[in-house]
């Protein structure tokens, strides 16, 4: 498998993530994981933007190998994957929520309720963490 970070063309922390995130799926990924309680590949395929699974298996390996999930055996279905959330994955749910709150600010056509937008706006470490148990909450359910 090739280098999971492709190359930097320097030292700036916007560099760095945007060498493991400046794709159109890998943050949309990392967002199933941890908001919606995808656990499983299907799961994820299921998601309204339509990956292709070649896409989705590419960014889930690549996503293994730099420490964003682990990836074991379904205990029902010895067949299938489940794929978890590590700390490093975790710790990025803030920078998604940001991310979140500024495109409900400038996209006129965006699926953030506005009840979630006040909620942002008045009680962010909260509602972080509501996302956060709620995404736990799910994948303890499948």
């Amino acid at each position: 498998m090739p280098d999971p970070a492709p190359a930097r063309r320097s030292v700036c922390p916007l560099d760095y993530a945007l060498a493991i995130f400046g794709d159109r799926w890998t943050l949309l990924v990392v967002r199933d994981l941890l908001f919606g309680g995808k656990r499983r590949f299907g799961e994820m395929l299921e998601s309204g933007e339509k990956i292709a699974t070649n896409i989705l298996s590419d960014r889930l390996k690549r996503l293994e190998a730099l420490d964003f999930v682990t990836r074991r055996p379904d205990p029902g279905n010895r067949r299938q994957v489940l794929y978890e959330p590590t700390a490093k994955c975790v710790d990025l749910a803030p920078a998604l929520l940001e991310i979140i709150r500024w495109s409900a600010d400038h996209d006129p056509e965006t699926a953030v309720p506005d009840a979630m937008r006040r909620r942002m706006a008045r009680d962010r470490e909260g509602l972080l963490e509501e996302l956060l148990h709620r995404g736990r909450a799910r994948r303890e359910e499948a």
